[in-house]
């Protein structure tokens, strides 16, 4: 077993958890917030778009089950690329789009998986690229909200399909219950 993380953010850090929780290999999936100006911020302070903060996850995963390639095609399918500092109705800097590297390995990789999705793609992608300078857990309460709150509003109208979508374009890639 190799086991590796990575940080990505796509707006709402739900859909990304609950999408990413579904991949053979993902070992946990922890929602938090990354590459802002404040020590230990709460969602309170990352919500009022001063923070300069991502919401993020932290994949840890099984390098030999899935690799940091293949989550990274998964990440552009969770959401849009191309809309700057908003996914749906979520808007300000902490949705932005990012994939946050610790090495150059990632970093060429998510150059070359960023450029091959663009080439489907009608709009420009957005997608930040950068290097991960620091991550804070989000609260407990945000932990795996959607298996926690499957009924939620936000959960059915926004996560639901994401997850569905994540389970239908990569069904060999999906956990075996």
């Amino acid at each position: 077993m190799a086991i590796k993380e990575t940080v990505l953010g796509g707006g709402c850090f739900w859909c990304l958890d609950a999408s990413f929780r579904q991949i053979e290999g993902v070992i946990d999936v922890i929602s938090g917030y990354a590459n802002g100006n404040k020590a230990n911020p709460t969602y309170k302070e990352v919500c009022t778009d001063t923070t300069g903060y991502a919401e993020v996850v932290k994949i840890i995963y099984d390098d030999e089950k899935i690799s940091y390639r293949e989550l990274l095609e998964i990440f552009y399918t969770i959401h849009d690329p191309t809309t700057l500092n908003r996914q749906g109705a979520d808007f300000g800097s902490q949705y932005r789009s990012t994939i946050l590297y610790t090495t150059p390995e990632e970093y060429r990789i998510a150059k070359e998986v960023t450029q091959k999705t663009q080439r489907r793609l009608d709009r420009k992608i957005v997608t930040q690229i950068e290097p991960l300078k620091n991550f804070y857990p989000a609260e407990e309460y945000h932990q795996n909200y959607y298996a926690k709150n499957p009924s939620h509003g936000y959960c059915t109208f926004v996560v639901a399909p994401k997850v569905e979508k994540v389970k239908e374009k990569f069904k060999p890639k999906i956990k075996k219950k």
